[in-house]
């Protein structure tokens, strides 16, 4: 399977994005014709939710499950679709289509699921949905993700440049200089922004219990979404945009910088995703591939950041790292 993933060529543009939406409308098409065969069958209200132990707690309309369950479908479709298109030869690409077939699976399989269990039920309420379709749910996301992994072909090659003289900014003795950039990923904000509609909804319709988790997953993303990268005289800073300079994310003092450099990063072949990721040996924040900054820090790890114009700003943050070691006499 390994080097199944890696064979062939990279599909790009039309191709990936047809692939990337197959899934969704097979879901749709499946969920459609199961509900044409058995709508004549079916209680109202039905069970739609159900604990872990496979009794119904909740229970929905027909046509508020079919529209719900659509919605959901067409939702995340979308998103899935937006990325795809708007990127379509990214290195990261094949992995987010690897994850829209886990998505669609999951949810047109217990959508299906649901609609079967309700059938003939004279009852709602008396409606169960055993632990074991659960478990299976996830086999069938996991075997889905794999073939949509295998079908969106091989990620662009992520090109190293080859180790030079890392470069300075020549600046006067007395001189100071700062340089930053904002760094944005709109997936994670439409990803942030539905999580915290969602989850007010839930909130004010429902339960607030029941809406914490993902409100919980708004506060985590939308921060994540837009960060400020510094360089300056005292390191290299990385705040969220959208909060107060106060909260940072992470702060590089010179005295822990080795040296800095720029290169173009992969995301997912070097740190399996998005965001801030720890691997061994070094970490990093991560909201796309391409160009960023690497920093080389007195430990020996390695922090990355992603951003653009990373040479000006390792440039910077070199020669401050420079002048910090003639104080010191280093």
């Amino acid at each position: 399977m390994k080097s199944a993933l890696r064979s062939g060529r990279p599909l790009t543009g039309r191709p990936r994005t047809v692939i990337a939406a197959g899934p969704f409308l097979v879901v749709l098409v499946a969920f459609a014709g199961i509900y044409t065969a058995v709508s004549g069958r079916l209680p109202d209200p039905l069970a739609t939710h159900f604990r872990f132990g496979g009794q119904a707690d909740g229970f929905s309309s027909v046509q508020g499950f079919l529209a719900g369950s659509l919605a959901l479908l067409l939702l995340y479709g979308a998103v899935v679709g937006f990325f795809v298109q708007l990127r379509p030869d990214a290195p990261e690409v094949p992995w987010v289509i690897a994850g829209g077939y886990s998505l669609a699976a999951a949810t047109g399989y217990l959508d299906c699921v649901t609609l079967l269990g309700n059938v003939d039920a004279a009852d709602a309420s008396a409606v169960r949905l055993p632990v074991w379709e659960l478990f299976l749910s996830v086999v069938v996301a996991l075997c889905a993700g794999a073939l949509g992994r295998l079908l969106a072909g091989a990620a662009p090659a992520a090109p190293r440049q080859p180790r030079g003289a890392v470069s300075r900014l020549d600046l006067p003795g007395a001189a100071t200089a700062g340089w930053s950039r904002t760094i944005g990923s709109p997936p994670l904000a439409v990803l942030g922004g539905l999580l915290l509609v969602g989850g007010l909804l839930i909130g004010l319709f429902a339960d607030w219990i029941a809406s914490a988790g993902l409100l919980f997953g708004a506060a985590v993303s939308l921060p994540m979404a837009s960060v400020r990268v510094t360089v300056d005289r005292r390191g290299l800073t990385l705040a969220p945009a959208l909060l107060s300079s106060r909260c940072r994310f992470r702060r590089i003092p010179l005295d822990r910088v080795e040296e800095a450099d720029s290169r173009r990063i992969a995301c997912f072949a070097e740190f399996g995703g998005w965001g801030y990721r720890i691997r061994g040996g070094r970490s990093g924040f991560v909201l796309r591939s391409g160009e960023g900054i690497v920093v080389r820090l007195t430990n020996g790890r390695e922090f990355a950041v992603t951003v653009d114009d990373a040479a000006t700003a390792a440039a910077l943050l070199n020669t401050y790292v420079d002048r910090a070691r003639a104080r010191q006499g280093g």
